[in-house]
């Protein structure tokens, strides 16, 4: 564990989760943004389902955890990975459930399972598995889920009709039927700082709201026109379209 101590945002999942450190990836994006005043960890797992994570929630969140939550398992394509919709509701609940368990001061935003492209997803797999997610499917569970942490009164964004309101998101949001493209991962993005932004959190955990670790001013600034100049604070590569 390197300090000082900051707070920290667990992306929890699967593929969606995995990879979103790659291709301009929304993991990516959101260490970017909150560089210097939280760290962004990555635990996906590719291939995984709800209820692989629920065999290892201890081992990822072991009681000490003190961390806010980004989680996404969606439903899985493939009769392997698939989880019946009664079983992914429960699933979902006892994350939570645990998650809620370990500190008064954790936060959780779930993600819901976003649309596919069916046609994508049939070409990028050649037919190698059964077809079980459909985008009416991942509808179902979608709302499954948001229908859980309404109850649970938890965070919770929905994806799948989130990136049905871009034109062409087939193509714009998607590089395989499944997986995000650039401008995919920042329409998670955006939802996710939005929730952040409006929840009732204290303290917030809205970047712009967030202390920025070492940001006195010193004399080994860096000197402008005569005067040393503290870039802790400045938008160096467009923070200012996350507010």
């Amino acid at each position: 564990m390197v300090g000082p101590e900051r707070p920290q945002f667990v992306l929890f999942g699967s593929s969606i989760v995995q990879f979103s450190f790659s291709n301009e990836g929304w993991g990516a994006v959101l260490a970017h943004i909150y560089a210097r005043k939280a760290d962004i960890i990555l635990r996906g797992y590719s291939g995984w389902n709800s209820r692989r994570a629920v065999q290892i929630l201890d081992q990822v969140f072991p009681k000490s955890t003190l961390a806010a939550t980004i989680l996404s398992y969606p439903h899985a394509t493939g009769l392997g990975p698939h989880v019946p919709l009664s079983e992914y509701i429960e699933n979902i609940r006892k994350i939570a459930i645990h998650l809620e368990s370990l500190s008064e001061k954790t936060r959780v935003i779930f993600l819901t399972a976003p649309p596919v492209c069916e046609k994508q997803l049939r070409a990028s797999l050649s037919g190698a598995v059964d077809m079980v997610r459909t985008n009416d499917s991942c509808r179902i569970y979608s709302e499954a889920c948001l229908e859980v942490c309404r109850g649970m009164n938890l965070k919770a964004i929905d994806l799948w009709t989130a990136m049905q309101q871009v034109e062409n998101w087939e193509t714009v949001c998607l590089t395989d039927g499944v997986h995000f493209t650039a401008e995919g991962s920042k329409i998670v993005v955006k939802e996710i700082l939005r929730v952040i932004k409006e929840a009732n959190w204290e303290p917030s955990l809205h970047w712009k709201a967030m202390l920025t670790e070492f940001s006195e001013e010193s004399p080994y600034d860096p000197v402008s026109e005569g005067k040393t100049v503290n870039v802790s604070e400045h938008d160096l590569i467009g923070d200012s379209q996350w507010e």
